[in-house]
C-alpha cells in the first residue's frame, strides 16, 4: 500500500490525527516523546502507511485532557476501527498481523515473568530481604497493561479479517494491582507497535546528584521525582569551611545544572534513557529557583527537547509545587516556559486546578493565576469552568470573568451563562 493513493477510511483517521496534533504543544506530553523516540515511525503513522495502535492514540487524547470515553474519544475510535480494516485488507495484511500478534505474544508472556519476578512469585525472585523495587513493579504492570492491549487490538484486526490466519489468542495471567496510578503512560518504540528487541530500563535516578566523571553507581534507592510521587526533601551538602565562602544560590543553582546535563549526556551515550528520564524528573524535588539555571544549560548542550520534557512533568507537580516552579520561571523572566507550563497545567482535575490558584493567590502570583485561568477557559468547557468557581466563588468567580474577558466578548458571555446556571452569578 502507498502513501500516494490512501483508502478513504485511512485520509479520514490521518485526517482526524492531524487535527489532534494540531491542537497539541510540538515538543511537550506524550507527543513530543514519540516524535523524539522514532520520528521516522510516526511519519508513517501520521502519512497512512502505518496504523498507530489506539493506546498511542489514547495517550495522545490525554495530552490535551480529553477524557478516554469522550465524544472526541469515541469518533476517533470509529475512525481508527475502519483505518485498520482498511490497512489490513491491503496486499500481505493478514500475514503482518499475524508476525506482529505473535511478537506481542512473547512481549506479553515476558512481562508476565517480569512482574512475578518482581513480586517474589517467581523462582529465584529476591526474597524479603532484598525486597521488591516498587518502581521497577509498577512499569513491569505498565508494560503488561500495554503489551495486553495491543494484543487484544491485533487479534481483534485478524478476526475481522476472516480469523483464518488468527493463532488461538494465548491465556493471559492476572496480574496483581499496585496502590498506586500512573499520571500518564511510559511511550514505547518500534513505531509504537512494542516491537522492540527488548524492554526499556526501569527509569532509576543516581542515588546523589550527579557530579563530575566517574563510574555509574551500581546501588540506586527507589526512583522519586514528579513521575514517581513525592520526593523526600534531599539533605544539604556538608557546610563548607569557615575558610572558604559558602556559595550563593546563583552559583550552587549553576553547579548543579552543569552536574545534571553531565549526567544526562552521560546516560544517554550508554543508551539508558530510563535513568535519563528519571534524572530529569529528579530536578524537580530540588529548589524551584535552579530550574532556570538548567534550562539554560540544557539549551547551551543542544538538549532543549530535555527541558520541555521537564516542564511537561512539571506540569504534574501538587498544585503549591506547581505554582512554585511557575513563579520561579517568571521571575527569571521565561515568561513563555511559565506560560507553557501552566497549558499544559491547565488539563489537570478541577480539584487540583483549585489548589494550583489558591497557592498562586497565596503568593501573591497575580500575573501567573490569570495565565493560569486564561489557558484553563481556552480549552475547558465553560461547564467546569462553573465547577472550578464553585470551590470558592468569592475569589474565583470575579477572576474567571476576567480571565474570559480577556480571551474574547463571546466567552465572558458563555462563562456567564454557566455562571448563572449554577446559581454564581
Amino acid at each position: 500500500m502507498t502513501v500516494h493513493h490512501l483508502p478513504a477510511e485511512i485520509s479520514a483517521f490521518t485526517g482526524w490525527l492531524g487535527e489532534l496534533a494540531g491542537r497539541l504543544e510540538p515538543g511537550a506530553g506524550w507527543y513530543g516523546f514519540f516524535a523524539a523516540r522514532d520520528p521516522d515511525g510516526l511519519r508513517a503513522c501520521f502519512a497512512g502507511a502505518e496504523i498507530l495502535p489506539w493506546d498511542v492514540v489514547e495517550s495522545l487524547l490525554q495530552d490535551l485532557g480529553e477524557p478516554a470515553d469522550g465524544p472526541r474519544a469515541r469518533h476517533g475510535r470509529a475512525l481508527h476501527r475502519a483505518a485498520a480494516a482498511a490497512h489490513d485488507r491491503g496486499p500481505g495484511g493478514a500475514a503482518a498481523l499475524t508476525e506482529r500478534r505473535a511478537l506481542m505474544a512473547r512481549e506479553l508472556a515476558y512481562a508476565e515473568r517480569r512482574v512475578r519476578e518482581l513480586s517474589g512469585r517467581e523462582p529465584g525472585a529476591p526474597g524479603p530481604g532484598g525486597g521488591p523495587d516498587p518502581d521497577a513493579l509498577f512499569w513491569a504492570r505498565d508494560d503488561h497493561a500495554r503489551a495486553t492491549a495491543r494484543l487484544a487490538e491485533l487479534t481483534e484486526r485478524l478476526a475481522a479479517l476472516g480469523g483464518a490466519a488468527a493463532p488461538p489468542a494465548p491465556p493471559v495471567p492476572p496480574v496483581p494491582t499496585g496502590t498506586r496510578e500512573p499520571v500518564r503512560r511510559r511511550p514505547r518504540g518500534a513505531r509504537f507497535a512494542g516491537l522492540e528487541d527488548g524492554p526499556e530500563p526501569v527509569p532509576v535516578p543516581p542515588g546523589q546528584p550527579a557530579a563530575g566523571p566517574g563510574p555509574a553507581r551500581e546501588a540506586r534507592p527507589a526512583p522519586r521525582g514528579a513521575r514517581f510521587g513525592p520526593a523526600p526533601t534531599a539533605p544539604d551538602p556538608a557546610p563548607a569551611p569557615e575558610a572558604r565562602p559558602a556559595p550563593d544560590a546563583t552559583a550552587r543553582a549553576a553547579r548543579a545544572a552543569g552536574n545534571a546535563v553531565y549526567a544526562l549526556r552521560r546516560l544517554r551515550a550508554q543508551g539508558r534513557t530510563g535513568e535519563a528520564h528519571a534524572l530529569l524528573c529528579e530536578a524537580l524535588a530540588g529548589p524551584p529557583q535552579w530550574l532556570p539555571a538548567l534550562a539554560d544549560e540544557l539549551a547551551a548542550a543542544g538538549l532543549a527537547a530535555d527541558w520541555a520534557t521537564l516542564l511537561w512533568e512539571a506540569a504534574d507537580l501538587p498544585p503549591d509545587r506547581l505554582a512554585a516552579v511557575a513563579a520561579a520561571l517568571a521571575d527569571a523572566g521565561r515568561t513563555e516556559d511559565r506560560d507553557r507550563l501552566l497549558r499544559q497545567g491547565a488539563a489537570r482535575p478541577v480539584p487540583e486546578l483549585a489548589g494550583a490558584c489558591a497557592a498562586l493567590r497565596t503568593g501573591r502570583r497575580d500575573a501567573e493565576a490569570r495565565a493560569l485561568l486564561g489557558a484553563f477557559l481556552a480549552r475547558r468547557t465553560v461547564e467546569e469552568a462553573a465547577a472550578l468557581a464553585a470551590t470558592d466563588p468569592a475569589a474565583l468567580v470575579p477572576e474567571l470573568r476576567a480571565a474570559a474577558r480577556a480571551l474574547s466578548p463571546a466567552r465572558e458571555r458563555d462563562l456567564l451563562h454557566a455562571l448563572r446556571v449554577a446559581r454564581l452569578a
